[in-house]
């Protein structure tokens, strides 16, 4: 097999240097090694990878593997190692989220990383050719309800999705009709893996492109007048997605707006 190029994404450097001799000694060339977002997509816009390793954990970058995985996965469609000693469920069903090639606990053993290493990059390659992969296409085909088929939705039309039992109902940007799928939101929660979408609750996934305006248990959406429901308590984790401007103080305390307010 010919020499693989592959990204280290890890902050600690002693181990990513011991990787990096390593995957070198094995006839594989590493493009880099980065401790964080901004340096792994630099990396990978100057010399695209054949795969990338990344480590969960990362003491110096504001996202963790999980969250570089998902935006590099954006920009160029790669199979990705996690190297980590992380083994908890949780952080393991994040990780699937990315659909990973493999998920390796530490501390490692170079002659199984390299084997593993070959194996999921010729397991990658295997399924290439076969058909769209959903968790990067731009649309996907979802089951009509009364078994009519399946319906093209393009991600980036979607509004929001709303949980109805069995089934979704999916808002679009292009109708005003609502749409309904024999399928449940929490199996095609996964495919919406862009940072644009917010999981509000276990029932509505929502496009935050087309948040036009949120309230404590409410959220519009563009070009509808009605308001979306959800509960209250996840007000403040909903306004964390969203580049929201606080009104400023003054010294006494009260916002910038109450000193032009008439004296009684």
């Amino acid at each position: 097999m010919k020499p693989l190029k592959i990204l280290i994404i890890e902050d600690e450097l002693v181990t990513a240097y011991d990787l990096r001799e390593s995957l070198e000694q094995a006839g594989n060339e590493v493009t880099g090694i980065a401790r964080n977002l901004s340096g792994a997509l630099q990396l990978v816009r100057t010399n695209p990878p054949d795969l990338v390793l990344i480590d969960i954990h990362l003491d110096h970058s504001a996202e963790d593997g999980i969250g570089i995985a998902q935006q590099l996965l954006e920009r160029h469609n790669m199979p990705i190692i996690y190297l980590t000693s992380h083994s908890e469920q949780h952080t393991i069903r994040r990780a699937q989220q990315t659909r990973p090639a493999a998920y390796l606990l530490k501390p490692f053993r170079h002659h199984e990383l390299a084997i593993q290493i070959e194996l999921a990059y010729l397991n990658y390659q295997a399924t290439q050719d076969t058909a769209p992969d959903p968790y990067i296409s731009e649309s996907l085909y979802l089951p009509i309800k009364e078994g009519k088929g399946h319906m093209r939705v393009v991600k980036n039309e979607v509004l929001y999705i709303k949980a109805s039992r069995a089934y979704m109902e999916v808002y679009l940007v292009t109708t005003s009709e609502m749409k309904l799928f024999t399928m449940p939101l929490g199996h095609v929660a996964q495919f919406f893996t862009s940072k644009n979408f917010y999981r509000v609750s276990q029932s509505i996934l929502v496009n935050l492109n087309h948040v036009a305006q949120l309230e404590k248990g409410f959220f519009y959406v563009s070009g509808r007048k009605e308001g979306v429901a959800f509960a209250e308590s996840q007000y403040q984790a909903f306004k964390k997605q969203l580049a929201i401007i606080q009104t400023p103080k003054n010294n006494n305390g009260t916002n910038g707006n109450d000193a032009f307010a008439p004296k009684i």
